[in-house]
């Protein structure tokens, strides 16, 4: 990547592709594209060099219009919060680096969290510049997620999870039910649903499949373990919803609850979801690797006993 278009403060540089279009200028187009900035905005951003070309050049707002190019910049920081949660490093080598991540932080820049991601604090605190995510976690779910360090071995671990060589663990506090014989496996269609973020159950053929058993019950609650063994998006929570016994506090399932900005939001009833273990062999150095998350879960107003 060109200098330029280096992090700045630990965040990476968006894109956007100028299709084919009646514009004189890039800000022409930057005004139309992005209707909530403004057109002095996109201009102050321009003279202050946060807007490139594919070269890695700064864009003037006198730069005219290139169908078919690509042009970079970065976003305005206007977090006005911060999640008061702290990250931990678990495990670090010359490939990968393995972190803890606490409730209600995203694991990469999305919507209004820019800083406060798990991605950009890794970046701040290591200086690590190609730090990057090679699988994803809800931002209500805590626990593990891997980095790799070098942009040139992303893919090599990134394959391991697209081809399931990651054995995933994680722990879930729900309602108790005695309506399965556990354990059992779950298997479904999910796809997505009409409703915003929410995912669905449907007929057709299976593509997700978790295992799920009971490890510990204490009164009308329950410690269930669960393993994905496919990746589909909020496949842990919608299969704990289709079984009707929905995770503790998932702001999603069975019902959408009202949506907080970051700076309205309650923290003292986190999801619990924790991705508790990640166990795979390095596809570079061969070496057999396992990892445990040093985070509990909490059954309602019961401190969860370390199931490690």
């Amino acid at each position: 990547m060109n200098k330029n278009l280096q992090n700045l403060n630990g965040v990476g540089p968006s894109k956007v592709f100028l299709p084919e279009g009646p514009y004189l200028t890039i800000l022409d187009f930057l005004e139309r594209r992005f209707p909530r900035g403004t057109r002095a905005g996109w201009e102050n951003r321009m003279l202050a060099g946060r807007v490139f070309n594919q070269e890695g050049q700064s864009l003037r707002p006198d730069a005219p219009y290139l169908p078919r190019s690509i042009v970079y910049y970065y976003r305005e920081v206007v977090e006005n919060f911060v999640i008061p949660f702290q990250e931990s490093i678990i495990y670090e080598d010359e490939y990968v680096l393995v972190a803890d991540k606490p409730h209600y932080l995203p694991v990469t820049p999305v919507g209004p969290y820019i800083q406060e991601t798990l991605l950009v604090r890794l970046r701040q605190r290591t200086g690590i510049d190609e730090l990057s995510a090679v699988h994803r976690l809800d931002l209500e779910t805590a626990g593990l997620v891997m980095f790799t360090k070098q942009a040139s071995s992303r893919n090599v671990y990134a394959q391991l999870f697209r081809n399931r060589l990651v054995d995933k663990t994680y722990l879930a506090v729900a309602s108790y039910s005695d309506e399965h014989a556990w354990p059992i496996e779950y298997k479904s269609r999910i796809e997505n649903s009409q409703q915003f973020m929410k995912m669905q159950d449907f007929e057709g053929d299976e593509n997700s499949i978790t295992q799920i058993d009971i490890i510990e019950r204490i009164r009308n609650y329950a410690l269930y373990q669960l393993k994905p063994l496919t990746g589909k998006k909020h496949q842990l929570r919608v299969h704990m919803n289709a079984l009707g016994i929905p995770i503790l506090h998932d702001q999603i399932y069975p019902s959408m609850r009202a949506y907080l900005a970051p700076q309205n939001r309650n923290y003292d009833k986190p999801m619990q979801l924790l991705a508790k273990s990640l166990a795979f062999t390095d596809p570079i150095t061969g070496q057999e690797h396992y990892f445990e998350s040093h985070l509990k879960l909490q059954w309602p107003k019961i401190d969860l006993i370390d199931q490690s």
